[in-house]
Formats: structure tokens, C-alpha cells, sequence
């Protein structure tokens, strides 16, 4: 999947999102300031939480509640090794089966084969490009 979009355009953006991903772990990917926390607010508010949705940064990870499931949310841009990842217990967020979503996740790629990707990129008019790819069971493929 493949689209442009403009900010306040976002909410319709997650609602496209949910209904389209293979996996519920996605890796975002795009440079600062793209909109990637944006983004994943809008799609822990289309999947349900009332919570007040922020970034990870410091924190690592942050935990949003809906009616009947959890949804976790990262930001591994301080992250200096997977060895770090190990130490904070990231296998058994992955493992979960919960909603994972996660910023700056270069560092774990390698150890999840089932999960869907999501670049954002920022255009001269404040416009993003999105593109989501499904990579379940190994096989990558677009959606």
C-alpha cells in the first residue's frame, strides 16, 4: 500500500492501516520529524484507547489499554545494541500477541520475521508519502 497524505488527513491514514496490516507488529520507519508518533497516536486511537498517547523516548516503551487488549509502544532510537533490547525484556513484548508498534526499530529487525513495515516519507509541501509492506511467514510482499 501506497499513499499521500497531509496531517489532518491522519485519523482516516490508521483506520487504512489497521484494516490492511498482516501483523500486529509494525516497524516505522522515516527521518525525524516525519510523523511516525503521530501516526501510531492515530492508530492507538482508532484501535480503541482512550489513553493520552506520547513518545517513548525516555521511557523506551509505553503501555495503551483498550476494552480487551494492550498495545505497545516503542521508541528505540536510544537503544545502542540488541543486547540492550535483551536486557528489557523485548522477546517477551514480541511475543505477546499484543498491538506492538515500534519506532526506530533497526536495531531488532533481524530477530522478528513476522511483521509489517511502515516508511514514512516527508515531502516539500508537508505532505507524507506512506508505504506499508507486509512481511509475514518470511515472505515479504507489499500489501
Amino acid at each position: 500500500m501506497r499513499v499521500i497524505y497531509k496531517l489532518e488527513n491522519v485519523d482516516t491514514i490508521a483506520k487504512e492501516i489497521i484494516n490492511n496490516v498482516k501483523s500486529k507488529t509494525i516497524f516505522f520507519y522515516g527521518n525525524m520529524g516525519t510523523g511516525k508518533t503521530t501516526l501510531i497516536k492515530s492508530i492507538v486511537k482508532c484501535l480503541g484507547s482512550k489513553d493520552e498517547v506520547s513518545s517513548p523516548t525516555f521511557s523506551i516503551v509505553n503501555e495503551y489499554e483498550t476494552e480487551n487488549q494492550i498495545i505497545y509502544h516503542f521508541d528505540l532510537y536510544r537503544i545502542n545494541d540488541l543486547e540492550e533490547a535483551y536486557n528489557f525484556g523485548i522477546e517477551d513484548y514480541l511475543f505477546s500477541n499484543k498491538w506492538i508498534l515500534i519506532e526506530w526499530p533497526e536495531l531488532i529487525e533481524h530477530i522478528v520475521p513476522e511483521h509489517d513495515s511502515i516508511n514514512i516519507t516527508l515531502r516539500d509541501d508537508n505532505s507524507r508519502i506512506l508505504e506499508l509492506k507486509c512481511k509475514p511467514n518470511l515472505t515479504e510482499k507489499t500489501c
